[in-house]
């Protein structure tokens, strides 16, 4: 059996797993990193990049329909959903070989091969025909998440899908049922309702989107329901199974019980840490809730071993997991400069159409904090930009301490939300108030002018509102 020493050993490549490294190498540091699929996780190979590639096709082709507004005639216009499904796969594969350069420009061994701990910094990897051992002065565990299930819903791949299988099937059904109205639901429930699919979102809670802030998850409810997708909120799942006719959902929801049939099912209720074969149980590494427990170090309970990502708790999003592998690369070089990865920070972003964006506290949270709270708004439909693009739905809110003025939290929704959150988390970073933000110019005729009006509300301040 082959042995290999390293200052670093990763296990996993996913956008936590390839930033530690990366950091970890420009730091100086001999890395390694051990992959059992392709580079890049499953964030790039099957989740946030293909997804993104779906939606923007869903964009496209609704803007095609709405083309009489621009003055446009389109004639005969089809829709391949198989051709998305394949352009997605294409930039799938295009980035994932951007990570593999990545690794070869800065030096980083990729060990192919499935990688489990035999030591708190020592790997068994095996790739089907051999065996090797890899050793290190610290690991760090990157192993993500993936798809939850529930129990009375079996998942076959075909009729019965996740995420993952969604994004290999390159045809549609007539019908769909979209268990769980989450990011991940939403955004299924925009690609597949493009391209004429007739869609139902059931989620057990009250409300789509329902981490949001309330009035965006409303004005999200609104848009969807215009757009002919069913929403049953409120609704439990406690059964499915395929049936000669489709698929056979027993649901409840107000102390009523019934069934629905659609042509497919896909569950969406989440995701959970991928842990399984890691070897964590033997060397008695401390979880919570399922999650490999971390400190502000993104040390694990046993010295040596850290983990990042999914695979340590919500948010379940990549740019977090970026953010925590490079705090875990920077601490194990000795370059512990930055303080620990804010989870009160990290944005929210659902790519579905329009787009929903969030920061910090939502407007309840704030108040059941007990905090003063001043709120601004400003719609999209006084937006000059937004008019011109012809997206004047949606709003920018900000909620700010009724006092210091200090940003408590932003929730968007409408044209490119996902892009102009950033501005509120250089805020955050920055510690700026309303004020500042209200102060700062910004370009005329702009979306982002959105965030500067509803600064300027919640100082009762507003222009053009």
């Amino acid at each position: 059996m082959a042995e290999e020493q390293y200052d670093l050993a990763l296990v996993g490549s996913g956008p936590g797993g390839y930033v530690a490294a990366i950091r970890a190498a420009q730091l100086g540091l001999g890395v390694a990193i051990v992959e059992e699929d392709r580079p890049g996780g499953v964030c790039l190979n099957w989740g946030c990049i293909p997804t993104k590639a779906l939606l923007r096709n869903a964009e496209i082709l609704s803007l095609f329909r709405r083309a009489e507004e621009f003055g446009i005639t389109v004639q005969g216009l089809t829709a391949d959903y198989a051709q998305a499904i394949r352009r997605s796969r294409r930039v799938a594969d295009r980035l994932s070989k951007g990570v593999e350069f990545l690794f070869k420009k800065n030096k980083i061994t990729l060990i192919r091969g499935r990688g489990s701990l035999i030591g708190p910094t020592a790997l068994q990897v095996g790739n089907g025909a051999e065996a090797q051992t890899v050793k290190a002065k610290a690991v760090i565990l990157a192993t993500g998440s993936e798809p939850k299930s529930l129990p009375s819903v079996p998942i076959d791949g075909q009729r019965i899908i996740t995420s993952n299988d969604a994004l290999r099937l390159e045809t549609t059904p007539k019908s769909l049922l979209i268990i769980g109205a989450g990011a991940v639901g939403v955004e299924f429930a925009d690609i597949y309702a493009a391209y004429g699919v007739q869609v139902t979102l059931l989620e057990a809670l009250d409300r789509i989107l329902p981490v949001e802030d309330e009035e965006i998850s409303t004005l999200l409810t609104k848009s969807f329901t215009k757009r002919g997708i069913a929403l049953r909120m409120g609704t439990k799942v406690l059964s499915a199974a395929p049936g000669p006719t489709g698929v056979v959902v027993e649901v409840e929801g107000g102390g009523k019980k019934e069934k629905l049939t659609a042509d497919q099912v896909l569950v969406a209720v989440g995701r959970g840490a991928k842990i399984k074969g890691l070897g964590l149980e033997a060397l008695g590494v401390a979880l919570n809730n399922g999650f490999v427990k971390v400190d502000g170090r993104q040390a694990t309970s046993v010295p040596g071993l850290y983990a990042i990502g999914d695979l340590v708790g919500p948010p379940l999003l990549a740019h977090k997991a970026m953010a925590e592998g490079v705090r875990a690369a920077e601490v194990i070089a000795g370059e512990e400069h930055h303080p620990p990865v804010d989870l009160a920070s990290v944005p929210n972003c659902t790519y579905c159409q329009p787009q929903v964006a969030s920061l910090g506290l939502t407007e309840a949270q704030a108040r059941a904090k007990g905090l003063p709270v001043k709120i601004g708004r400003f719609p999209f439909q006084a937006s000059g930009k937004a008019l011109a693009l012809g997206e004047p739905e949606g709003m920018v809110k900000v909620v700010a301490h009724g006092e210091t003025g200090e940003i408590l939290g932003a929730h968007i929704i409408g044209a490119e939300a996902t892009e102009l959150i950033a501005e509120f988390g250089l805020g955050k970073t920055l510690e700026a108030t309303v004020e500042e933000l209200a102060l700062t110019m910004h370009a005329h005729p702009t979306l982002a002018e959105a965030s500067l009006e509803a600064s300027l509300g919640a100082l009762g301040r507003a222009i053009h509102l």
